[in-house]
């Protein structure tokens, strides 16, 4: 089987959720995390901290750099990626994770919620990829895996929700100019993206609380479906929009109900697919 073995993932948004599980499928190999988060301190109604993240990844196998980022301030992350350069020699993988949400509609979107999620999402995703970049370009299978959806301009993906959907494209605008402009330097830049809902924290407390928990899939399928991608020879594929449940059905994978949170609940399909 493909092996992360040794490898080092920068992955932002990793102190929980979909970033941790990507980091923990990683650490089973045996690869280096940098959990680039914010949460420092335990929170009231958000599970985790970058350090209990790092000491989960090193519990699961790998080895873990604990890192306080607010990928919204260059200084941070610029910190972060020189942290992980000098502690584990190199940085082969980024993943960009972090993401800020806001379903609402036009007028009931605050400029600042707007000004967050355009920051955090397409801002971040530039600015950690523009850090992280010298460094990949001198690995030997360097990846960018962006967690954003398919660019299809049909409105109904725009009007419920006009600014997330404004931010979380920027986020696939980096993938598909990332990718075609390192292609020769044989960087794969692709974006990963769940056929249905996931369990996250965002789904328990914004998106619809336990009914639609009920109604998602666990993290893991989506740290799986990672996986099998950035084991793949960069130079093979690149500018890859995928979606978790076709990426792990070409890998041969066939059980399906192993991600479901209530096993013969009716799956959510999630937005944008």
């Amino acid at each position: 089987m493909p092996s992360l073995r040794g490898k080092t993932l920068f992955i932002t948004g990793a102190s929980r959720g979909i970033g941790k599980a990507i980091a923990l499928r990683a650490a089973a190999d045996g690869a280096n995390i940098v959990v680039a988060a914010k949460t420092t301190e335990p929170h009231p109604a958000l599970e985790g901290t970058i350090h209990t993240a790092a000491a989960e990844i090193e519990a699961a196998g790998g080895r873990a750099f604990a890192c306080a980022v607010d990928i919204r301030f260059q200084d941070q992350i610029r910190a972060a990626v020189e942290g992980a350069v000098a502690r584990f020699g190199g940085i082969d993988v980024l993943v960009n994770n972090a993401s800020a949400i806001s379903l609402t509609g036009t007028l009931e979107t605050p400029m600042k919620r707007f000004d967050l999620m355009h920051q955090v999402n397409a801002r971040g995703t530039f600015a950690c990829s523009q850090a992280c970049l010298p460094h990949l370009l001198k690995s030997d299978n360097p990846h960018i895996l962006t967690l954003s959806p398919p660019l299809q301009m049909r409105g109904e993906w725009f009007a419920p929700h006009l600014a997330y959907t404004m931010a979380k494209y920027g986020m696939s605008l980096c993938v598909l100019g990332l990718a075609e402009e390192f292609r020769s330097a044989g960087v794969a830049v692709n974006a990963l993206w769940p056929r249905t809902v996931v369990a996250t924290a965002a789904v328990q407390n914004l998106l619809g609380g336990e009914t639609t928990m009920r109604g998602s899939r666990s993290p893991r399928i989506v740290a799986d479906a990672a996986h099998v991608i950035l084991s793949r020879p960069s130079r093979d594929h690149t500018g890859q929009f995928y979606i978790d449940e076709d990426v792990l059905r070409s890998a041969g994978v066939t059980d399906f109900g192993q991600y479901a949170i209530a096993p013969g609940e009716g799956l959510i399909p999630d937005l944008f697919v």
